[in-house]
This record gives C-alpha cells, structure tokens and sequence, in this order.
C-alpha cells in the first residue's frame, strides 16, 4: 500500500536584506522621531502666543452742509497704506524700534538650554531681525487690507508686550504718514502764497515810489482838477476878450483900459499853455516842448502800476482761498489705526506644535527612507 504525502507550506524565515531594513527604518526613521520627541517634550520651552488684529482707514469728513444733513464722515479701508505697514512689521526699522524699549535678545533667550528655539545673543541685528520673522507672524488680507499679527515668547508677559509695542510703533507710523500727507497738500499753496505776498509788496512800493516821485497820490483826481482848472482860463480868457472888444468899440487904441486888457489875455494864454503842456498838448509857440509833468505818461505808468496792484491783489486773495481750502481738506483727510483685536494675554502655551513636529518629521524621515529603499532594490534588480 502506496501512502501519499502533502508537504505543507515552507515558513518565511527573514533574510539579512529584510533585517538591515528593519534596522535602516529604525535608524532612519524611529530614531531621529524619538531624538525629535525627546526634546521637544523634555527640553523645548513653552512658547506663548498675543494675537492682535488691526487696518488701517481713511477718514474724510464732508463738508458743513452735509455735517448739518447728518452726513458726518465717510470710512474707507487705504489699502496701500495697510500694505506699507505690512511691509514696516516686517523691517529693521520696526525691530530696533521695539529693542530700544525692550531688550529682545533678552526675551528671546530666556531659556536657559534650547538650542533650537531661542535665540543666540552673541547674533548681530540682522540676526535678530531673522529670528523676529519666525517669532512675528503677520498676515494680510489684500481685499479687505486687514492684518493680523502673531507674536510669540517664552512668557505670557513678553508676548503682550510686544504686541502692544508693535500696535504702538503702528500707530506712530500712521500718524507720521498723515502728518507727511497734510504737509504735502498744503506746502505748495503755502509756495504760491508766499509768490503772491511778495508780489503784491513789490507792486505796492512801485506805486508807492511813483507817488513819492510825482507828489501825485492819484492822477485820474489830479487831472480832474486840472481840467477844471483849465476850463476856468478858458472861459476867463473868452470873457477877456469881450471885455477888450468892448473896450476898442467905446474907446480910442491908446485907453490905458486896453492895454491892461491885452496884458491880462496874455497873461491867461499863457496860463493856459502851461496847463496844455501838462496834458500833452504841446505849445502854440514851441510844439516840440513838453512840461516834465506830462498827464498822459503819468496817466499810462499809474494804470500800469494799478494794474500790476490789482493782479497781485487778486493773486494773493486766490493764494489765500488755496490755502484755506488745502488746510480744510487736510483737516478732512486723516488716517488712523482701528484696532479690531486688541493684544490678550495668553492663558497657555500654544508653541511649539509638539504633535505637528514629530509628524511632518516622520512623514519626510519615512519618505526620504522609501525613497533609498526603492534606489536600493532598483539597483540589486539590475544586476
């Protein structure tokens, strides 16, 4: 009688390529995790997190008729200036600023042993403003220009602060962008009105030399009463003339009354030429002789220098309207720092995140490891 036999199945024995990458995985792997966990959990220090969120706004106030309608002010997010203050978080600037009120390097290294975390104070300001990026996390919302900033430290006390330093050196810089704003709106109306003031001192002294020069406060009055006066030799002049004619018509040539009639009408035609001269009129006797107190001339220079009076005075009321309207505007137009989060101080530690750590460094650790595994089997296969 013929028995058959089934063998049963071979049992797996592990190989020595199976037990070099059990050792690689802990060596690769599981080691630096628990390295990684260790100091964490035993040597990392509690980080502690002041959140504050703020924007920046406009303010631009309408004007006094609105104010009465009840239409006080009109507030609008300034993006370009929550950008300006994204990027001044961020500085240099900002980081001596905080320093010269509290000593950074001294907060960040308060650990006595984290090599990792805290910061080494023998490190120079570029250093510090380094280690200030990966403890000040700030976010921007582009659409909305809110900013929320994270501030972290080793001690409740030190993380508010901060928060409150970085929320006061904001509000500082606003402030000195609103003051720059209201200088620039209003420096070029104070230029033109210090143009017009200057114009309107120099066309007044010419005038003012004019009258000194002619002993004529006003030419246009002064010829008014010229011409009356010239209008009276006229009519003393005709009335002589009559007399004379009566005088020839009841008497003989040599009546003494005659002669004293034709002295007198001498005596007025010359009066009488003087006063043409004055006007321009030249003379009967000497045509191309003229008085030094010529009415035209001074008449042309006294409108001109009335004019350039009357322009330079109409330029400064306009310089004058200009400022006042730039300063009112100014005054509208302000910005200031809303503080919609102010700083809080922390209850408890939030960082470092422990969990999250050891995570994504045995996620890459596993990674890097699959990787050399795969490079090894796609090389032992090629041969």
């Amino acid at each position: 009688m013929v028995t058959n036999t089934i063998a049963g199945p071979s049992v797996a024995r592990p190989r020595l390529r199976h037990k070099l990458l059990l050792l690689s995985f802990l060596v690769g792997v599981v080691g630096p995790v628990a390295v990684g966990a260790a100091y964490l959990y035993l040597i990392a220090a509690d980080q502690y997190a002041s959140k504050v969120g703020f924007t920046v706004h406009s303010e631009d106030m309408s004007s006094a008729g609105d104010l009465l309608g009840g239409l006080s002010m009109l507030t609008h997010s300034s993006s370009s200036d929550s950008e300006v203050l994204y990027e001044f978080i961020q500085s240099r600037s900002l980081v001596e600023r905080i320093n010269r009120k509290i000593d950074l390097a001294k907060v960040f290294s308060r650990p006595a042993f984290d090599p990792v975390f805290a910061y080494d104070t023998d490190g120079t300001i570029e250093d510090l403003v380094d280690y200030w990026q990966d403890m000040v996390k700030i976010s921007y919302a582009s659409t909305t220009g809110l900013i929320e900033v994270e501030t972290r430290a080793f001690t409740r006390e030190d993380a508010l602060a901060i928060s409150e330093q970085i929320v006061a050196e904001s509000t500082a810089v606003i402030n000195e962008m609103s003051a720059i704003a209201r200088e620039d709106a209003t420096r070029y109306a104070k230029e033109e009105l210090g143009t017009a003031v200057e114009r309107l001192k120099t066309a007044r002294e010419e005038r003012t030399r004019f009258r000194s020069k002619t002993r004529i406060i006003d030419p246009a009055a002064d010829v008014q009463g010229q011409m009356g006066l010239l209008t009276s030799l006229e009519q003393q002049l005709a009335q002589a003339y009559i007399d004379l004619n009566l005088t020839l018509e009841t008497s003989s040539g040599d009546d003494p009354r005659v002669s004293q009639s034709r002295r007198r009408i001498d005596v007025i035609q010359t009066l009488i030429e003087q006063e043409k001269s004055k006007f321009g009129m030249g003379n009967a006797e000497n045509p191309d002789v003229a008085s030094e107190e010529d009415y035209p001339t001074l008449m042309a220079e006294y409108e001109r220098l009335s004019v350039d009076v009357e322009y330079a005075n109409s330029a400064y009321l306009a310089a004058m309207a200009s400022l006042d309207a730039a300063n009112a505007q100014a005054q509208r137009q302000s910005r200031y720092l809303a503080t919609y989060t102010p700083p809080a101080l922390a209850e408890a530690s939030t960082y470092p995140e422990r969990g999250m750590i050891l995570l994504v460094m045995g996620f890459f650790l596993t990674l890097a490891w699959s990787i050399c595994v795969l490079i090894f089997y796609s090389l032992r296969d090629r041969r």
